[in-house]
């Protein structure tokens, strides 16, 4: 179980994110949503060990994962939001590093990174450069090289950015795959459809605060709404979005 207690990030004593507590269990996927800038992405550099949290705590299996962090990262696997990988090297170079890095048999490595391109879809530009491929094709390299240590914890920040409906179908089947193997999911979006589709559990995070961390079903009876949608836009969105939309259709055709 992944768990957050009291967790902080303050750049120049301006708090991005405030005291945010919450638990990822294996077996379900929880979804962690908010508007841009509520310190989503934050949160998740946080957890992957990239950033250090300012206070609080983060435990991966009861233990703080800051008491060895190493042996952490070990057993972790992340999908930043923004796909930044060595473009000069191709698909099948960059995956073969990375299996070195995470010290996986090279003969083993080589058939399981072959198997997982063919069933991305990448399998006939493995050996192009990826200075050449689209953000949706970085992107499926990146979740390649995030699952082939075969981690207990799968951090997904944005994971369908860019990617072509039928990949985010695959992606969507694969989450709840691994949710289903005992994995735990973390998965950071703010597509409000797909998350409603995919996950068990909810956090919403809004100006760096928890404002809601509780299941799907709990919400919606809690809130009497029928959608995600209508949930978040009550706790997380103080604007009137439709008075919003009309008001930017009427400026565009004054």
């Amino acid at each position: 179980m992944l768990e957050l207690r009291g967790v902080w990030k303050r750049y120049a004593g301006i708090p991005v994110v405030e005291d945010v507590s919450f638990y990822a269990r294996p077996g379900e996927v929880t979804g962690y949503l908010g508007p841009n800038g509520s310190g989503k992405s934050t949160t998740m550099k946080m957890i992957a060990g990239l950033i250090e949290a300012s206070f609080g705590t983060i435990l991966f299996e009861g233990k703080p994962v800051q008491e060895d962090l190493i042996d952490y990262k070990r057993r972790m696997g992340y999908v930043p939001e923004e796909p930044y990988l060595y473009t000069h090297l191709t698909g099948h170079e960059y995956l073969m590093m990375v299996s070195q890095l995470r010290g996986l048999a090279a003969k083993k490595a080589t058939a399981k990174i072959d198997e997982l391109l063919l069933l991305l879809g990448l399998h006939g530009d493995r050996y192009a450069p990826m200075s050449g491929y689209s953000k949706g094709m970085r992107q499926k390299v990146l979740l390649a090289a995030s699952l082939l240590h075969n981690p207990d914890l799968v951090l997904l920040d944005e994971p369908f950015s860019g990617l072509d409906v039928g990949s985010a179908l695959v992606l969507r089947g694969l989450i709840e795959e691994l949710a289903a193997s005992g994995k735990v999911i973390l998965f950071s979006s703010h597509e409000l459809e797909t998350v409603e589709r995919i996950c068990s559990h909810v956090v919403i995070l809004h100006r760096g605060k928890v404002v809601a961390d509780d299941s799907m079903e709990d919400l919606r009876r809690l809130m009497a709404l029928p959608t995600l949608e209508e949930i978040f836009s009550q706790l997380a969105v103080e604007q009137d979005t439709r008075s919003t939309s009309q008001r930017i259709v009427q400026l565009i055709q004054a």
